[in-house]
């Protein structure tokens, strides 16, 4: 891997690959948790607006099939604290994926008509994943966890605050965070020259002083909290969970395999348990969210409401379990997140993504690092971590079937 910084501020991490593709990863250090409630969900209406045309490509559809006509695969996400576009594309076709990013990236128009039609597909969205319970309980749970920290508020905002926003709010918010010093541009694959393309199509952007966010001090919980929303559903839809500790600290990748040796497919302690043993749920796993100053750490499943209490004392019987854990059944953990992490990584745009993330963190080179950290956890630190974190004071979201 090879990192470079260009004179205006972006980041350019490249790993060559001998491969027939490449993917470019455009990543902005900004999300949902810059926001307050004025503009709550601007980063992901931005998102949207990006692709609605350009001053040289005048619409989504114009975008859309310039990258697609050559078999090529874009897409975009926001989280908490990123904002990301992608292309993979045939190698020889490598700058074509830096044209059209750095034209969306420059070059966006932000044209009022597009703004209209595009609240109203983010309305449709922000109702499909309040209808689908999969989804929201997700809302729910981030919503009930966090006290203080802004990871409690759904990426996409409210309707509210979406109506609201504007040609003025949007360019004023794309102003200050959408900026050069504030990008990543991460490409793996089989491309050659890759800082002096990057600088070719992306140095005309000019870099701007940085609005930092306001780090929030996350209090520690000190009882359990429950949260029920009634629907009428088939089947009732349940995650317990803790707050834990962000991606830097040491005792993350301890939840790393703890996350292995609970939620490791169908052969997983939680699965095990609830679903073939019990046959009390049948989708059901965990949850394992680590990020810059914050994480957290939830069971879940689909179920019917009278198995609640049942499968909720199973989890945490499996929790007080990982204090008696065998350094086998921990071995056993860490081969699987190495065949699992390797795999994961074979697929360009997975590595694009991962090293952009370890950057967004603190820096790309953590990414060769991490097998490493997951082979020195030792059974101690799972006994540890789980005695600690995952206590008797939880926090359980359903949503209840009526």
């Amino acid at each position: 891997m090879k990192k470079y910084r260009l004179k205006n501020g972006i980041t350019v991490i490249f790993e060559k690959r001998p491969s027939k593709s490449a993917a470019v990863e455009v990543m902005f250090k900004v999300g949902s948790n810059y926001e307050n409630k004025k503009i709550s969900g601007i980063s992901h209406f931005l998102e949207h607006m990006l692709f609605e045309g350009t001053k040289k490509r005048k619409d989504s559809r114009t975008i859309a099939n310039e990258i697609e006509k050559y078999g090529a695969e874009f897409n975009a996400y926001t989280t908490g604290d990123r904002t990301a576009f992608f292309i993979k594309i045939i190698n020889k076709r490598f700058e074509i994926a830096l044209d059209i990013l750095s034209d969306m990236a420059a070059n966006s128009l932000f044209d009022k008509k597009m703004i209209e039609k595009e609240k109203q597909v983010i309305f449709k969205e922000i109702d499909m994943l309040i209808d689908d319970p999969k989804l929201h309980q997700w809302v729910l749970f981030q919503k009930n966890i966090f006290e203080k920290h802004p990871a409690k508020n759904p990426t996409y905002g409210s309707v509210g605050a979406v109506k609201s926003i504007n040609k003025n709010l949007l360019q004023a918010y794309y102003n200050k965070h959408y900026v050069p010093n504030n990008m990543i541009i991460s490409v793996v694959g089989n491309a050659d020259n890759v800082k002096e393309k990057v600088e070719k199509y992306f140095s005309n952007l000019k870099p701007r002083k940085l609005a930092q966010r306001k780090r929030v001090k996350e209090p520690i919980q000190e009882k359990i909290k429950k949260f029920v929303e009634k629907r009428k559903t088939h089947i009732s839809y349940m995650v317990l969970g803790y707050k834990t500790v962000s991606r830097m600290h040491k005792d993350s990748y301890v939840f790393d395999a703890i996350n292995a040796i609970l939620g490791k497919g169908q052969s997983g302690w939680i699965f095990e348990e609830i679903r073939n043993k019990q046959g009390l749920a049948y989708q059901v796993g965990v949850q394992n969210e680590l990020e810059s100053d914050y994480g957290s750490f939830a069971v879940f499943a689909g179920l019917d409401k009278k198995n609640i209490g049942k499968a909720k004392k199973i989890i945490l019987q499996q929790f007080r379990k990982l204090e008696k854990i065998s350094k086998n059944e921990l071995e056993e953990a860490k081969t699987y997140i190495e065949g699992n992490y390797t795999l994961n990584m074979e697929d360009n745009f997975q590595a694009a993504d991962n090293l952009a993330f370890w950057e967004t963190i603190k820096t790309a080179s953590l990414a060769d690092n991490y097998l490493k950290n997951i082979k020195k956890v030792k059974v101690k630190d799972i006994k540890r971590v789980a005695g600690k974190y995952l206590n008797d004071k939880y926090t359980l979201v359903v949503i209840e079937q009526k």
